[in-house]
This record gives structure tokens, sequence and C-alpha cells, in this order.
């Protein structure tokens, strides 16, 4: 029986896990936003969120390889999400969701935010199987459905919060942050296209 997990009121990551508000600045409630990190240099904060989220390689829907830290997150403010392409439940619904929210960013997906799509089930979802399921969502450029090799993903995903083995037992949380500041928050899955994409924009905004 698939089962996934879908996290009402304080969305939090898995205590199996090592969290990103420990070891990157994330605040564990959802709706808001908190900077938690310590005064640290730039260089320093981008250092860790590199070894935090690592620079493993990654595949994109288009069929390209790129670094998960250096090419997909540096300097970004994302979204990220989970989803298995033999889901039937949850993960075509956030999908179509994303999918609704790339519109209403216009000119500024793919330039100052990015949405990152990622496979839990890397051994079933290769690139190609990935590039046919994203088809369904029309992508533009700037968002990616990630997959890659079995070892990479699972470790990622792990640093997301996905720590089972099974890939329909994730968390179906929407992930927002501004990569550079090491800011953070969490939307419940019920957010709406509106809502998310409000997110974004806020922590655009505030960069300026």
């Amino acid at each position: 029986m698939v089962r996934m997990a879908i996290l009402a009121g304080l969305l939090l990551l898995p205590s199996a896990s090592i969290s990103i508000a420990h070891e990157h600045g994330t605040p564990l409630s959802a709706n808001s936003t908190q900077d938690t990190t310590p005064a640290l240099s730039s260089v320093a904060r981008e250092e860790k969120a590199r070894t935090y989220f690592t620079d493993l390689p990654v595949i994109a829907q288009d069929g390209k390889q790129r670094r998960f830290f250096s090419d997909v997150l540096k300097d970004k403010i994302v979204l990220i999400n989970l989803f298995y392409t033999n889901c039937t439940s949850i993960c075509p619904v956030l999908n179509q969701r994303i999918s609704g929210v790339q519109d209403l960013l216009g000119a500024r997906l793919g330039s100052d935010i990015t949405l990152v799509s990622i496979t839990t089930d890397p051994a079933r979802d290769l690139p190609s199987v990935v590039k046919t399921y994203s088809q369904s969502f029309n992508p533009r450029e700037g968002w990616l459905f990630l997959t890659g090799r079995t070892q990479d993903i699972q470790t990622i995903v792990r640093r997301l919060g996905h720590t089972s083995s099974d890939p329909a037992d994730h968390v179906a949380l929407l992930l927002i942050g501004d990569v550079g500041r090491a800011k953070w928050t969490k939307l419940k899955p019920t957010a709406s296209e509106t809502e998310i994409a409000a997110m974004l924009e806020i922590l655009l905004s505030e960069r300026n």
C-alpha cells in the first residue's frame, strides 16, 4: 500500500535525518521565514551550504548533468519538492500546482528563482522516464526535474528529510529558501499557487 506522509500544521523534517534547521539555518515552522544563521562571511556560508546539500551530479529532464549545489542551488531562491513518477496520489497534484506557480512567476523563473523537483526513486526514474514525466507539466526553463545515480540521489534526498528506502514514503513538503542567505521556510502541501508564488517573491524582495 502506497504510504505518503503529509504533515499538517508544523512541517518538520524527520528527526532521523540531520535537519537543515540544525545544519543550514532552516526554521521549523511553516508559513514563516526566519534567519537563524550565525554571522558568517558569504564565502563561509556558501561552503557550509555546499557541504550540507552536496555537489553531487544530477541529471535534469533536458538530459544535461549538473552539480546539485553549484549549478542548481547556488545564489538562487528555490522551491524544492520530492516526487516519484509511479506516484498516483500527491506527486502529480503538487507538480500540477507548481506548474501554475511557474506561470505566476513569469520572467523571474530561471533568473532569480528556480523550481526543483527531485525523484525519490532514481533506480526506476531514469533520465528518459523523468523527461517523459516532466512533459505532463510543461516545465519552462528554471524548473528542473532531477534524477541521477541511485546513491547520489539518495544522499541528496536524505539531506532533505527522505530517509526511507521506500520512494513512496517521502514527506510531501514544499521547501522554499534563499540559498545565499541560508533563509528557509516550509509550506504545507495544501498551499495554493498564489501562496507559494508569494513566498518566493517575498524572499526575492528581501534581497533588495
